[in-house]
């Protein structure tokens, strides 16, 4: 050991000299603020933080420093503990607000004012990304690892990770920040260890970098490669660098990859020479066949056996050596895989166990993703990949370091520190157990082995250093192919121009391939798809990615990247995993055949292109950076792919000329039309023209719905027709496409928001209305053009005798208008509106037959003329002081200072309508902006005079006021939230503003007709608009109009509005009481689904027929008030975690695009995961009814809508309570079959309404009587599952403790033949059942409570005690007692005194042959052994002081538990004297049903109890 390695040793365990990052030296120790997120506990004198719930929450884990941090400050914190539930870690920054007065957000990156911080490996300030590729990613560190922030003198914010510094992350940091730490996502405890300067670790001595890392035991990996190169090998750090470039480029020449002398160990027997062949030892387990010179190892008879497969090497491991060995062949009949690891045992004197965890000393073994050491769990999460999902061909490696360090390596990729002080004499050990059939040692000299280590070392290095090697390696290629660095499942062939999967139907995705060089501007790289396989959903998908191939580590799909990624993926376009664009072009997943191509391309203006089938699709993406790369990957149905060689040559969307008849893969047709007619270049700003003028389409369609016009490029001659196709629509908004013609040439329009609005020479058909000059002429037209659908035909027409027809899918709608000026030019118009988004020009354009050219229609024509406008909204007469209302009320004006300007609508806004104004004018010498909201202040009963309005909406508080004020929300002046939709305060002059009130009571703020959400919940049905002229705003305009009188061609898109038939709207309301409830016909599944859901039996059936997601499938019928709706778990697949969720969804679901679960659905869904209720994906109730995770097959669920629009769960017919409200109507039934539930089936159809006559003798949960609530039992009077349905059949806590019980040896002749009889009280088990808390039993009547977390499994009582019907004339109690008296018991019968009671058991301390080790008997048990203790609750029974505790290990799972047993017996009344609780005496009661004087019974009569069922809890 060096010098440096000793100093820093004692150092450490010394405590003298503190550096950085150091948590026992001696440093400076800060604290971290006592005011931090709402789930953060402080302990450890202010230094450690935890987050509460961290399986159930993965945010709210916000904590600050105590004091702001002094200039060079290294503020660092250890990773103490990590789950896995979530995704991210850590994230760390400062922030310039005061912890003391912060209001915390939810995570660090809500963090405004004056924050920067880093989350993964990006730099974030005040929310919004500022660098992409930055330091080391935190999401990657691991238990044990340090991380810390400081702002330099200079006011640069810099990174450090285990004391290295990652560089200058931002600048212009202020002088007065404080530390920001972030317990997100799977980060759930952190500890402060050091407040130093870099300065006090210089002082130092100085110790190697390569050391450094294997000497920390706290740390989980090393931060430099490689850590078995010791610096006393007279390298320099830069020559060692230059070392290992030089090994990894010269790795096919044969030579060394670590060409160390390292001192060999030396055994008892002798000394090992240097040149022995690492092999397998000829000593082995007894199933086990060598081969291959001892290099292949194998057990026989895998399909009869799993275990007796442990090898070892025949020597022992040199320091730095890897032992290495690959997967030959894998069986699929066992659980658990193969395990490997290093033990001390000689092989020549081991006895060798059937497997190596049952080895209780000098032993490591990885299992799973857990490290074993002898035989017990010391970590039980050790890296990300577990070896019983590694594949035939996967390689898995070992090595010591010279440091006494343990690391593991899966396909040649270090999953870090294992263990930290690895034994010096160790040998390789490999248990061939389980799926695990047949390995063979990997050698050095294998050069296909060698470059998959490789691989990883490229990444482990520098980016320079690795990037310097691989420059001077070999210049950079111009022509164009596959860079040799793919992912795991892929190959690249053909030179470099074809990559393929070979195992397509093993794998659906390790497809990733990327281009060896980055794409040059307006180059395009274009593939052709060679083969298809048809077992997977989904398939090729393409984009480009700002990372280079030489040092990326290839996920197994693009889309789970979350930097500099863009990708075509179905038919929607992704960033960074989120998607950016849902419909864009041709969906790649219908792309079926070899032969179709698929391309991409970055323009020099940074947008981004992509083809399909040579058609361009118009812009994906903008802003894209220079120097990308391209990317493939070759997902789900996608084999093989070849680079196109002349993919230059295609045309760019710009570059397509007039004459172009090239059509896009989903045009109408693919015959070219001789029309010249096309889509002028001048259109709407939203507006996107393409495939030579041919297509428009609306970009951002989900977030934009107007401002998309388009024109043609020369005038309508008579006769002659201009048709579109509907190619796209989105369900998002209200109204869609709106068509006309036009006199204004298109030089000459400013292209408005819509059509619409131009006030001359405009005639447009909205809906079913006929619009001139923006005021409806006429309604109910023949056609609807907001009815119509994708692939629906419009065309327009002009007569010559100057009528207006349409025509609608080729047939004519008749006259629309007449008297078009004659002699004047025309242009067809189309205007891309709310839910359509892309048309094409089709073939039937131009001249029609003479016939067609004057209309025989009959139909009057109805003359122009300029109807009177709809009744607009109104400003209230009472009004603050300084406004003046002009135009009839239709407008205010501020006329003095910067406030009282409030304002009142003139009337009660009804449901969905929206009060709107324009803003006018601005006065830029004031600050603040107009402010907006809802108030039940009626104006007319304002408690002051009109000049004695508050100054500020904010003072008006007599009445509930909800308000927006720049982007905050407030009720009656107290804030609601924060950050919310866009800031009033940007406002300008043009702009719009609106609020309304929705069905749901919430109130929403629209700004130039967006929605943003809902600002406030909870909104009263009775409410005022208000308004404050405040500030910059001095004038505004009313634009909106009463619900009633509006146009639905000219109301505004709305995600929540809901359009009706003025029919309907005639109709008189039913009253509620007089409605029965609606019988429903046949209720199916929609054909549109999740697109791994196969529909059978008439759409009564859903099964997911590959993956564990993309199951969502969807109602066709609306749910219908009082009717409930119930499907059945047909299937269920154990490989899987989780299972289904269910709930509704407030949107029509024909046209909507399912994410891949449904907890992705963030507009109007209810959804029941697990035993959660979530609203838009955020939660809104926990511990509700049973977890539906553990329902087994043959359950139903039901969901019902009761009449006042809750929401309820049915579980086998029985009701779990209200799990929402205010559900809307109509809504539609929703079942992800997520992880396990892989089929449900309908069985609805056959069930009566709830509620509904003829139900025989159902009643509904509010039929209840008084008289069926007795002592808080509850009467059953909802159906029951049926008899034979067995929950505890698949539970597998049930199945856990069975095991228990199976290794107590008990003769099964004690326990009873009916398996009905045994009953698993786990949470999901009894919640399924509806099982009440506590029950009464006896004569007379007494309390028991139920044996909630217990397992019962039957006993066979005597045939006597059946007769006097004994188990229902005795009371029910527990008895707790040790594992050693439960065969003493039940050979006796009964609980009597002597030496089956538990107050005298005392066994020795030993270890059981059946896998159990028991404690020691507590001292409680020292008491009178004349007396049987009894309690009425098992909380009090089942205290260790009474059911000691035994280890055990569970032989499927291989894991440790604690178990406990119990007795539940019968006791005669009158036996036994009811007392105190002996046992805590002085604490509160255990059980709130029972005092602590009513705890405890004893009985000393024998004869008193009955056994009725053995208890088991493992924990």
């Amino acid at each position: 050991m060096s010098k440096a390695v000793k100093s820093l040793r004692n150092r450490k365990e010394g405590g003298g000299g503190g550096g950085l990052g150091w948590e026992d030296g001696g440093g400076t120790f800060g604290e971290l603020h006592p005011r931090t997120g709402k789930l953060v506990t402080l302990c450890n004198g202010n230094r450690t933080a935890q987050r509460t719930q961290p399986v159930q929450e993965f945010n709210h884990g916000l904590v600050l420093s105590r004091e702001p941090l002094r200039d060079g400050q290294v503020f660092t914190v250890r990773i103490d503990r990590k789950v896995n539930s979530w995704s991210g870690s850590i994230e760390l920054g400062v922030t310039a607000l005061d912890p003391s007065l912060l209001d915390f957000p939810s995570s660090a990156t809500g963090l405004k004012g004056g924050s920067w911080i880093i989350s993964g490996c990006s730099v974030l300030r005040d929310g919004r990304s500022i660098l992409e590729e930055y330091g080391q990613d935190l999401d990657q560190l691991g238990e044990g690892d340090r991380v810390g922030v400081q702002r330099t003198g200079s006011g640069d914010l810099r990174l450090w990770v285990n004391g290295q510094d990652c560089g200058v992350a931002a600048s212009g940091i202020p002088t007065r920040v404080w530390a920001v730490v972030d317990l997100y996502g799977k980060c759930t405890q952190v500890t402060l260890v050091s407040c130093d300067t870099p300065a006090q670790e210089e002082a130092e001595e100085p110790v190697s970098g390569d050391e450094v890392p294997a000497l920390l035991h706290g740390q989980s990996r090393p931060d430099n490669f490689p850590s078995s190169l010791e610096s006393d090998n007279g390298f320099s750090s830069m020559e060692l660098s230059e070392v290992v470039s030089n090994a990894i480029l010269s790795a096919y020449n044969g030579s060394s990859l670590l060409s160390v002398s390292l001192g060999s160990p030396q055994e008892a027997g002798g000394t090992v020479t240097s040149n022995d062949a690492l092999l397998f030892h000829e000593k082995c387990g007894t199933l086990i066949k060598l081969s291959n010179n001892h290099k292949t190892a194998e057990r026989r008879r895998p399909l009869d056996e799993f275990n007796n497969g442990v090898v070892m090497t025949n020597r022992p491991l040199r320091d730095g050596e890897m032992f290495e060995i690959r997967i030959d062949k894998l069986v699929d009949k066992w659980s658990g895989s193969i395990e490997i690891g290093v033990t001390t045992h000689n092989p020549n004197n081991l006895e060798y166990p059937a497997t190596m965890t049952n080895l209780r000393s000098g032993t490591i073994m990885m299992s799973g993703c857990g490290i074993l050491t002898n035989g017990k769990g010391t970590r039980r999460e050790y890296c990300e990949f577990s070896l019983d999902e590694l594949q035939e061909g996967d390689h898995i490696g070992l090595t010591r370091k010279s440091s006494e360090a343990l690391h593991f390596y899966i396909n040649g990729i270090d999953q870090g520190v294992a263990a930290t002080q690895t034994p010096p004499i160790v040998y390789g050990v490999v248990d061939l157990y389980g799926m695990a059939v047949k390995v063979t040692i990997v050698h050095n000299h294998n050069h296909t082995d060698r470059l998959r280590r490789n691989n990883a070392i490229m990444r482990a290095l520098s980016p320079d250093t690795g990037r310097c090697a691989v420059e001077t390696a070999e210049p950079e290629p111009e022509r164009l192919l596959f860079h040799p660095n793919c992912g795991q499942k892929a190959a690249i062939v053909n030179e470099g121009r074809t990559a393929l999967r070979p195992h397509a139907t093993d794998d659906f995705n390790h497809g990733v391939v990327l281009s060896n060089r980055p794409l040059r501007n307006g180059e395009v790289f274009q593939v052709r798809i060679d083969k298809m396989v048809d077992k997977w959903a989904g398939s090729i998908e393409i984009g480009v990615t700002t990372h280079n191939p030489t040092y990326l580590q290839l996920p197994s799909t693009m889309t789970n990247l979350r930097s500099g990624t863009w990708m075509m993926t179905g038919n929607g376009v992704m960033h960074n995993g989120t998607t950016i664009l849902d419909e864009y072009g041709h969906n790649l997943d219908r792309l079926k055949q070899a032969g179709d191509t698929v391309g991409v391309v970055r323009r020099e203006d940074g947008s981004l292109h992509f083809f399909v089938n040579g058609a361009a699709q118009g812009p994906a993406a903008w802003n894209v950076p220079p120097n990308v790369y391209a990317v493939v990957d070759l997902y789900g149905q996608a084999a093989q792919a070849t680079i196109v060689e002349d993919a230059d040559l295609l045309p760019l969307p710009e570059e397509l000329s007039e004459g172009n008849n090239q059509l896009s893969p989903s045009s109408p047709s693919s015959v070219g039309s001789v029309t010249d007619l096309r889509f002028h270049h001048l259109h709407g700003s939203n507006a996107v023209i393409t495939n030579g003028g041919r297509t428009a389409l609306r970009q951002n369609c989900r977030s934009e719905f107007n401002d998309a016009i388009v024109i043609s490029n020369r005038a309508l001659r008579e006769g002659e027709l201009f048709e579109i196709v509907i190619q796209k629509m989105v369900d998002r908004w209200s109204g869609s496409i709106e068509a006309g013609v036009t006199a204004i040439r298109p030089e000459d329009l400013e292209f408005p928001n819509t059509m619409t609005d131009i006030d001359y020479d405009t005639w447009m058909l909205s809906g079913t209305s006929i619009m001139q000059d923006g005021n409806t002429m006429r309604n109910n037209y023949g056609c609807d053009l907001d009815s119509l659908t994708t692939s629906s035909r419009i065309g327009m027409m002009r007569s010559a005798k100057g009528d207006l027809h349409y025509f609608i899918n080729g047939v004519d709608q008749g006259v629309a208008c007449s008297g078009l000026p004659p002699g004047k030019d025309v242009f067809a118009v189309i205007d891309l509106y709310g839910q359509c988004v892309q048309v094409s020009i089709t073939s039937a354009s131009g001249p029609m037959d003479n016939s067609l050219s004057t209309s025989n229609i009959t139909e009057k024509s109805f003359p122009i003329h300029s109807p009177v406008p709809g009744v607009a909204h109104r400003f209230h007469a009472s009004c603050g002081k300084n406004v003046a209302l002009q135009n009839d009320g239709c407008r205010a004006v501020r006329v003095a200072g910067y406030s009282h300007g409030v304002l009142f609508s003139m009337k009660e806004l009804k449901t969905e309508e929206v009060f709107e104004v324009k803003i006018d004018e601005l006065d830029e010498k004031w600050s603040g902006s107009i402010r907006l909201g809802l108030t039940t202040l009626l104006p007319s009963d304002v408690p002051y005079t009109v000049t004695g309005l508050p100054a500020s909406t904010l003072d008006l508080r007599s009445k509930v006021t909800w308000l927006v004020t720049g982007s905050e929300v407030k009720r009656n002046g107290s804030l609601l939230r924060q950050n919310y939709g866009c800031s009033l305060e940007r406002l300008a002059i043009g702009n719009r503003v609106g609020v309304k009130r929705c069905a749901d009571d919430t109130m929403h703020i629209l700004i130039d007709g967006e929605d943003m959400g809902p600002a406030a919940t909870g909104v009263a049905k009775n409410v005022y608009a208000v308004l404050d002229l405040y500030g910059r705003v001095t004038s505004v305009s009313i634009v909106s109009s009463s619900v009633l009188e509006e146009s639905d061609g000219t109301k505004p898109p709305s995600v929540t509005s809901e359009t009706c038939s003025e029919e309907e709207e005639e109709e008189d309301p039913i009253p509620a009481e007089e409605q029965s409830p609606p019988q429903t016909g046949i209720m199916v599944f929609l054909e549109n689904h999740g697109r791994n859901i196969l529909l059978s039996n008439n759409n009564l059936t859903a099964s997911r027929v590959s993956s564990y997601n993309q199951g969502i499938v969807v109602v066709a019928q609306p749910l219908p008030r009082q009717q409930l709706f119930q499907v059945q778990i047909d299937c269920l697949n154990p490989q899987w975690t989780s299972s289904l969720s269910l709930g509704v969804i407030g949107c029509c679901p024909e046209r909507l695009n399912f994410p891949a679960t449904a907890c992705s659905l963030k507009r109007c869904t209810w959804l029941i995961q697990r035993d959660s209720v979530f609203h838009n994906s955020l939660k809104i109730c926990e511990n509700y009814g049973p977890n539906l995770d553990t329902c087994p097959e043959e359950t139903v669920l039901g969901l019902l809508v009761d009449a006042n629009n809750c929401l309820h769960l049915y579980v086998n017919g029985m009701d779990q309570g209200v799990a929402a409200q205010d559900i809307p109507q109509p809504c539609y039934m929703l079942i992800d079959l997520y992880g396990q539930c892989e089929q449900v089936t309908i069985i609805t159809n056959d069930t009566i309404p709830v509620g509904s006559e003829g139900g025989g003798d159902s009643l509904a949960q509010g039929d209840m009587e008084k008289a069926d609530m007795v002592d808080g039992i509850k009467e059953n009077v909802c159906w029951m599952p049926p008899s034979d349905m067995n929950t505890a059949k698949t539970c597998e806590y049930h199945a856990l403790c069975a095991r228990f019980k199976d290794l107590l040896l008990l003769p099964d002749g004690y326990f009873s033949d009916d398996p009905k009889l045994n009953l698993c009280y786990c949470e999901s088990c009894h919640k399924l059942r509806g099982d009440e808390a506590y029950l009464k039993r006896g004569e007379p009547p007494r309390d028991y409570a139920l044996p909630f977390g217990w397992c019962k499994f039957a006993l066979r009582m005597n045939p006597r005690h059946e007769a006097a019907n004994t188990s229902k004339k005795w009371h029910m109690a527990y008895h707790g007692c040790s594992v050693g008296a439960v065969r003493r018991i039940l050979d006796r019968s009964e609980l009597v005194s002597g030496g089956a009671s538990i107050f005298i058991c005392k066994q020795a301390k030993t270890e059981l042959q059946n896998g159990f080790q028991e404690p020691p008997e507590n001292s409680a048990q020292e008491r009178d052994p004349f007396c049987i203790l009894l309690s009425p609750t098992l909380r009090y029974s089942g205290l260790e002081a009474f059911a000691t505790k035994v280890l055990f290990k569970d032989m499927k799972s291989h894991r440790q538990h604690t178990a406990q047993v119990a007795f539940q017996v019968c006791v005669k009344p009158g036996s036994y004297k009811v007392g105190p609780q002996s046992v805590d005496a002085g604490a509160e009661p255990l059980d709130p049903r029972f005092s602590t004087g009513e705890m405890e019974w004893v009985t000393k009569e024998k004869g008193a109890t009955v056994l009725c069922g053995l208890l088991v809890r493992v924990e």
